[in-house]
């Protein structure tokens, strides 16, 4: 990757991203790239995100709209996305100057709400987009398409449609499973439904998902990657599809995606196991 101009994100509110990020400035500069802090501009070659997940989260909408890589180099909590750790940034940003990394396409969401049959702006998601209800005592009702055909009214606390990036966030605490990242696919996971019959379905990234509240409910809220998009109200109908544009998301040379999980959910007590040709045997 011929890298003339990069852009570090940092994570706000902390002092160890600022500092790592004028470190990278000057580490940058002597290779001869420019390095700009906090700005994102379409000729930049790629981002170095310097926080946790939650940072990716808040750039992914413009780094995959100027079709720019993204590299996460964990300073927060799991770190499913920002997947590379302080200690080999130097090693991991070498490897992507020298072009010897793996860019992953990761699918982006969009949704938008229609009130009154008034679609609003489209709002966009690389984990999920979820419907939240605020009064404790009163479960939604929810009645949700796929494409024209009618899947289900969930009666429930909320719903949560999902990317497969997005399976290990609050679709994982919610019961749904985990989706490997390169499949083109959308996850509609129920959170603490009324009937336990209502199970997270999988669906194909080409459908539209809809969902209608049928019920007048006290606060309820779609949340767009953790950040509030609108208040819901009785009729009002969210619609969710796949974006056209992917983010664009550098991983880790040193780890392979179910490494990441084995360390992140504690697999197996986080153990790792020979390589399965120690196990195979020579053709006869």
């Amino acid at each position: 990757m011929a890298s003339k101009k990069v852009g570090i994100i940092l994570k706000k509110g902390s002092l160890e991203p600022q500092v790592i990020g004028e470190e990278l400035t000057r580490w940058f500069a002597e290779k001869e790239v420019e390095a700009v802090i906090d700005c994102i501009t379409p000729d930049m070659d790629f981002l170095v995100i310097l926080g946790g997940d939650g940072t990716l989260l808040h750039v992914a909408d413009q780094a995959s709209q100027y079709h720019i890589p993204v590299v996460g180099v964990n300073l927060g909590g799991l770190g499913f996305l920002t997947e590379v750790s302080v200690e080999e940034r130097f090693k991991v940003l070498e490897a992507i100057l020298e072009g010897s990394v793996i860019v992953e396409n990761r699918m982006i969401i969009r949704s938008r709400l229609q009130r009154q049959g008034q679609p609003g702006d489209w709002q966009y998601a690389l984990n999920d987009v979820v419907v939240s209800k605020g009064n404790i005592d009163r479960l939604v009702q929810l009645s949700t398409w796929a494409d024209q055909e009618y899947i289900t009214t969930y009666r429930a606390d909320g719903l949560i449609i999902s990317t497969p990036t997005g399976s290990t966030a609050y679709n994982l605490s919610a019961g749904g499973p985990i989706v490997y990242p390169g499949l083109a696919s959308i996850l509609v996971t129920p959170i603490c439904p009324f009937m336990l019959e209502s199970r997270p379905v999988l669906l194909p990234a080409s459908v539209r998902l809809s969902t209608r509240l049928t019920k007048a409910a006290d606060d309820v809220k779609v949340i767009v990657d953790g950040r509030l998009a609108w208040d819901m109200g009785k009729d009002d109908l969210l619609e969710v599809e796949a974006a056209d544009k992917p983010l664009r998301l550098i991983t880790s040379p040193q780890k392979g995606y179910f490494e990441i999980l084995r360390g992140k959910l504690n697999w197996g007590g986080g153990a790792g196991c020979p390589p399965l040709e120690d196990y195979q045997k020579e053709d006869l």
